[in-house]
């Protein structure tokens, strides 16, 4: 069933590769053309050099909107080490950008842990060269502490491994169910375009994998698969001998990202701080996203011994961890009223429902042989605010 064709832009040697690839195999999956748009080795959007995130790029994240997200998760992470009390404590980032957040949660740590940052050590796993040219002179002040590490290069005996807006852009596999038939969305290159083409799934891993979640898009709806997340959990927890996995990301549990209201699935790219549904136009130039299932992730985890600690929005976690009490100081610091109120409408984007990241997005922390300690992040408002 070929699918309407929308409006393309495409210049590029990527997406003359991508149609040379797509007319050779009778077209590819979704998965497999998402995977090129974003990590070819040459020209994927996260391999080349560019910029991607802040003012001058595609899209903000929590930590490119202020040092205080970081300085909170860093406060998280000093309980954390606290709980294993360890000689050493390990934090393991995958997908660290441009390198703010750890550039944030290592400042803190000097400042307000001394002793923690003495016998901390900080692995970034980064697969782009690009990226980890800029994490380096990023973080210079540190880097006696940081070392670089590929996917496979790193386990942590006592420590935490980070994620943030990370598993978004992993590829994913679009289907739809017609006729109580899973399909699964095939990208064809047609007169010079590309084009979507449905076809009945021949990946057994599609039927396995909603069978496995125990959820699964109604009829007439469209869906994304992460068939790589679980895996990548399992990896994950499988590194890990003593200690915590905190995952920071957009999303929702399975019942409500496959809900029969979520009719058209949650595929964004973003570019220039511009967000749209079309993957084909501009490939390699812009970001393409996918919401994360965090039921698969915590089902995964458990399956190699990663207890589920604490999940909920981040507002709820920021706000545990001291959001408003950073908040007065800052404001109090301020030069100005006006740099005052800037920082607070700043700030607020952090936790906003609505019009900020407070809601969609979502912190997973998990454990592994670490019993089940109360976190800070849990702390509830009314705990707060009699503490």
């Amino acid at each position: 069933m070929m699918l309407q064709v929308p409006p393309q832009t495409n210049n590029s040697p990527l997406a003359a590769l991508l149609h040379q690839q797509a007319k050779a195999a009778g077209g590819m999956t979704f998965a497999d053309f998402m995977a090129l748009a974003l990590y070819h080795p040459q020209y994927g959007y996260y391999m080349t050099p560019r910029d991607r995130i802040g003012k001058s790029g595609d899209f903000f994240t929590s930590s490119s909107v202020n040092a205080l997200f970081g300085r909170l998760v860093a406060r998280q992470l000093v309980q954390m080490a606290e709980v294993l009390s360890a000689d050493s404590f390990q934090i393991v980032e995958q997908g660290g950008g441009e390198g703010h957040l750890a550039l944030d949660i290592l400042d803190a740590l000097a400042e307000e842990a001394p002793a923690l940052y003495a016998r901390l050590a900080y692995t970034l796993v980064e697969l782009s060269q690009d990226n980890r040219h800029r994490q380096s002179g990023v973080l210079a002040a540190h880097a006696g502490k940081v070392a670089w590490s590929d996917e496979s290069g790193w386990s942590i005996s006592s420590g935490c491994f980070l994620s943030n807006e990370l598993v978004d852009a992993f590829p994913v596999h679009v289907v739809e169910k017609h006729a109580g038939v899973l399909q699964e969305l095939f990208v064809v290159s047609s007169g010079g375009v590309f084009a979507e083409e449905l076809r009945r799934a021949a990946d057994s891993r599609l039927d396995r994998y909603f069978a496995w979640l125990g959820c699964a898009p109604i009829e007439g709806n469209r869906a994304e698969a992460n068939l790589a997340a679980p895996e990548w959990m399992r990896q994950i927890g499988e590194r890990i001998s003593r200690g915590f996995v905190m995952t920071i990301d957009y999303g929702y549990p399975a019942e409500e990202l496959y809900a029969p209201h979520r009719r058209a699935g949650t595929l964004m790219c973003y570019h220039r701080h511009q967000a749209d549904d079309n993957p084909y136009d501009r490939v390699g130039e812009k970001d393409i996203t996918a919401h994360v299932d965090f039921t698969a992730l915590r089902k995964s985890g458990n399956e190699v011994g990663l207890d589920t600690l604490w999940f909920g929005e981040q507002y709820r976690f920021l706000l545990g961890l001291g959001f408003f009490e950073e908040l007065v100081k800052l404001e109090a610091a301020a030069p100005s009223e006006q740099e005052a109120r800037a920082l607070r409408l700043t700030l607020k984007n952090l936790i906003m429902p609505e019009a900020g990241m407070g809601e969609t997005f979502k912190v997973l922390v998990q454990g592994k042989n670490v019993g089940v300690p109360e976190l800070l992040c849990s702390r509830t408002i009314g705990a707060i605010a009699c503490g």
